[in-house]
């Protein structure tokens, strides 16, 4: 996949402890009303067999919108659910492995960036997209190792041209100076989970990156 051909701006990172509260479905369905145009679940602390329900019930809504929905980490039910695709990082299956198993090697894979040298690895090779976490330091993501900043991002378009997916931190504030730095597409968690009014959320992100 090119960038050319990753048509995806504005990507939310949604679990079920991010919502604060709010039914997570609710909050999904909000934010695709508000432009979201791509899902990922990450349910990092619940077994298969939770994750996989919450899946099967999230993509009965990315489905009906056509929004592909994005499993963290979890190659059972990214089966199960025949998700649009799978993201992993660097202590997950590898893209490269992945792509041997019939039922996920034609799906989206997205490999999480934590390193420069990442960029010349069979792994990248064989991602669709690349996540570059975190851009600025968050306190949804703290297993990472690195804070790209604006310059990381810049530093990364100018070695790949593998759709940049960047995340951690991103708001309203911020969205448009991260997609000038080079990034194709925002990843949010908070900016849109944790805020009264999704939709509205989503629809001014969208608003001020496709300007």
């Amino acid at each position: 996949m090119s960038i050319n051909t990753f048509p995806y701006s504005l990507y939310l990172v949604i679990s079920e402890a991010d919502c604060m509260g709010k039914n997570f479905l609710k909050v999904a369905e909000q934010a695709i009303l508000g432009g979201v145009d791509m899902i990922q679940l990450r349910e990092k602390n619940d077994s298969t067999e939770v994750f996989l329900q919450k899946a099967l019930q999230l993509i009965e809504i990315t489905d009906k919108y056509g929004v592909p929905l994005i499993i963290n980490d979890n190659i059972t039910v990214t089966e199960k659910v025949n998700s649009a695709g799978i993201h992993v990082g660097n202590s997950d299956a590898t893209p490269q492995d992945l792509r041997q198993r019939p039922l996920i090697n034609n799906k989206i894979i997205g490999y999480s960036i934590e390193h420069l040298a990442q960029l010349d690895n069979e792994q990248t090779a064989a991602a669709d997209y690349l996540g570059i976490s975190p851009v600025f330091k968050t306190k949804t993501k703290t297993d990472t190792v690195i804070e790209w900043g604006l310059e990381g991002i810049t530093q990364i378009r100018q070695i790949t041209k593998k759709p940049l997916v960047a995340i951690g931190n991103i708001h309203l504030e911020n969205a448009r100076t991260v997609i000038s730095a080079g990034a194709d597409c925002l990843a949010v968690v908070s900016a849109i989970c944790s805020v009264a009014d999704p939709q509205k959320a989503a629809y001014e992100l969208k608003n001020e990156i496709v300007k």
